[in-house]
Parts: structure tokens; C-alpha cells; sequence
């Protein structure tokens, strides 16, 4: 699958701040970058580092005033609509150092409050089956709820609520997974059909070997989505960290199939 992604973030700087952005979809064996562009206009030279796990790229900026970021790109999607359901766990010991990291709790999943309900309500369950489990369970028992959570709102506290956003469903699915030993990281994605279009988050679970997409939402389907960045919770995979105060003016994005 072919997908267009164009996004626009205008912002106002009350006064000279540091940025720190993820907006550039990421370069991956499942996702190949055909066409892409961005620009900043209202800052100083720009400074492009790796992003976590080698995913993607985080670009620093120093901005004051007027501040707008556009990004274009087309990327070319080939992940199967699989399902995790028969896929093998890997044994703690034989995970690769990058992944173990994503076995312990973070910020906003706070993996070891859920450990007692996670043995209790998927008893007999493992792996993939597990995950999927989990997943279902998360889509058929929270709302999602545009406005219900905040910046500080966090696994537990969605639990709590029964309700949330992208972010919290995914949040929630990676304590469950790390719960149970099963490594798992957030996702930024550019994502298809995502209603209202907006910067999305889901989750990898690692199974079988290697990082598998799922998202708990169900707003997008995985072979349409491009991943921007990953890490070990929301903190991480920030499309746009502002070091200082700022005003959004417009934040647009757009994700089209064009095969």
C-alpha cells in the first residue's frame, strides 16, 4: 500500500525555545520512503539525530515567534494484514539488549500494577493468543473518549476510567504485554482512515522474533500505517516536545492511499 502524508504544525512562540520534533515517517524493512520533504520556517539551523531504537530521526530546532513545519512524504507500506494469534513468545534470556528494556514498567505504563489481573483475567493464554486477548479486551471494555485523558493521564489511570484516547489504549496494551513478559513499545504512526486524521499512536509487541503492529483502537488497519517513531511510552514518541511555552495556531495532517 502506497500512502501520502502531508502534515503542518503552526505554533507561536511566547519566547525562544528549543523543539524537539518527530514528524518524518521512518525508513524500516516493512515501510520505504519513495518521496519525502520537510521544512521549518522560524527557527535557526536544524539538527537531525537517530531516534529510538534506530527508528526514524528526531530533528532539533530553535524557534522564537512565528513557527511552521510542513512535512510531505510517500511511503510505500508492505506489512501484511496478519494476526498474532499462534505466534511464539521468545524466552526472556534469548531477547535481543534492545528489546529487554521493553519488558519494564515506563512513565505512563506502569506494567507492574497489572501484573495480578493480568494472570487472572487471561489465565491459559500465551503469546500471541495473549495479545490478542488483550487487545480485545481493551476495545471491547474502555471508549474511546476524544478529550477524556491529558498529558499526565496514565495506564493505570485509563484503566480506572475505562476510557481514553489513541495514546491510552495503547498505553494500557503495553502494561498488559509487559505484564505478562511480553516486550512491548509504543508507536507513532502516520495512519489511513483514522478519523479524525491526526498523528496516532499503537503499539509493537515483540513475538516470534520480531516487532509485531497492533492497535488496541481498531481506527486503522496495520498495513495502513507508517511509523514514525518508538519508545518505551508517550514521552518518547512525541511528535513535538516544546522546551518553553508555546500557542498552537494550526496542526493539520493527511494520509491518503494513492496506489
Amino acid at each position: 500500500m502506497r500512502l501520502q502524508i502531508d502534515a503542518l504544525l503552526d505554533y507561536s512562540m511566547e519566547e525562544p525555545a528549543d523543539v524537539l520534533l518527530s514528524v518524518e515517517a521512518a525508513e524500516l524493512a516493512d515501510q520505504r520512503i519513495i518521496e519525502g520533504s520537510f521544512d521549518v520556517k522560524g527557527t535557526g539551523p536544524l539538527r537531525k539525530v537517530p531516534g529510538e531504537d534506530g527508528v526514524g530521526n528526531r530533528i532539533w530546532a530553535r524557534a522564537d515567534g512565528a513557527f511552521l513545519a510542513t512535512y510531505r512524504g510517500i511511503v510505500e507500506v508492505e506489512r501484511p494484514a496478519e494476526s498474532l494469534v499462534g505466534l511464539a513468545a521468545s524466552a526472556r534470556r534469548d531477547l535481543p539488549a534492545d528489546v529487554i528494556p521493553y519488558l519494564w514498567p515506563s512513565r505512563y505504563c506502569e506494567a507492574d500494577r497489572f501484573e495480578a489481573f493480568v494472570m487472572r483475567e487471561f489465565a491459559g493464554l500465551e503469546a500471541g493468543d495473549l495479545v490478542t486477548a488483550m487487545a480485545e479486551w481493551i476495545y471491547t471494555k474502555l471508549a474511546y473518549c476524544p478529550g477524556s485523558s491529558d498529558a499526565t493521564t496514565t495506564a493505570v489511570d485509563c484503566f480506572v476510567s475505562r476510557q481514553g484516547v489513541c495514546r491510552d489504549f495503547a498505553h494500557l496494551l503495553a502494561s498488559f504485554a509487559r505484564a505478562a513478559g511480553i516486550p512491548a513499545r509504543l508507536v507513532s504512526a502516520y495512519a489511513w482512515k483514522l478519523d479524525p486524521p491526526d498523528f496516532h499512536a499503537v503499539v509493537d509487541v515483540w513475538l516470534d522474533g520480531a516487532w509485531r503492529l497492533i492497535d488496541a483502537t481498531r481506527l486503522s488497519p496495520r498495513e495502513g500505517m507508517a511509523r514514525i517513531a518508538v519508545g518505551r511510552d508517550a514521552t518518547d514518541i512525541a511528535f513535538m516536545t516544546i522546551f518553553g511555552c508555546a500557542t498552537l495556531n494550526r496542526q493539520t495532517i493527511s494520509v491518503a492511499r494513492v496506489d
